[in-house]
C-alpha cells in the first residue's frame, strides 16, 4: 500500500502550519520550502478547508493557518480526507467484492494490516509530528536569497 503525493504532502503542509506556531502563512511560501507546486497546493488546500482543518485568510497578510490546535489534528484524520479509506484490498471493506471473502485467509492479514496502519494513524497528531520533527533539529527549511 502506498500513500499518494495528495497524502504525504497535505500532511507535510499540515505539519509546516504547526511548527510555525499557528500564524497565517501565504500559500506561496510553503510551497516554496516543502518544494511543492502552488498549483497542486491550491488543490490539496480546499478539502482541508472543506473539513475545517485549515482556514484560509484573505488579504495583504493572507494565506492559511490551522483551525484547531494542532494536538487535535489526527493524522488519520488527513489521511482517510486526503486518501479515502485505508485499505490494502477492496474485500476488506466490502467483502461482497469477492465469493472467497468468508473463506480467505489472506483477507484476514489484510484487515490485520489494516487495522495496525489505522492504529498508527490514530495514534498520532501534528503536535506530535512536529515535536518529532524538532527533536531532529529543522522546524522548516525556509530558503534565504540574497540581492
Amino acid at each position: 500500500m502506498r500513500l499518494s503525493t495528495k497524502g504525504r504532502y497535505g500532511v507535510r503542509v499540515l505539519l509546516e502550519l504547526a511548527l510555525r506556531g499557528g500564524g497565517t502563512v501565504p500559500l506561496k511560501d510553503i510551497a516554496r520550502s516543502q518544494q511543492i507546486s502552488l498549483l497542486y497546493m491550491e488543490h490539496l488546500i480546499a478539502p482541508l478547508i472543506s473539513a475545517g482543518i485549515v482556514k484560509s485568510v484573505r488579504g495583504a497578510r493572507g494565506g492559511i493557518r490551522l483551525a484547531k490546535p494542532p494536538e487535535e489534528i489526527k493524522l488519520s484524520e488527513i489521511v482517510k480526507l486526503l486518501e479515502g479509506p485505508i485499505s490494502p484490498v477492496d474485500c476488506v471493506d466490502n467483502p461482497g467484492t469477492c465469493a472467497r471473502s468468508s473463506l480467505c485467509v489472506t483477507r484476514d492479514i489484510w484487515i490485520e494490516l489494516k487495522r495496525a496502519i489505522e492504529s498508527v494513524l490514530e495514534s498520532k497528531t501534528l503536535y506530535d509530528l512536529a515535536e518529532m520533527q524538532r527533536s531532529k533539529g529543522h522546524a522548516f527549511t525556509e530558503e534565504m536569497y540574497y540581492i
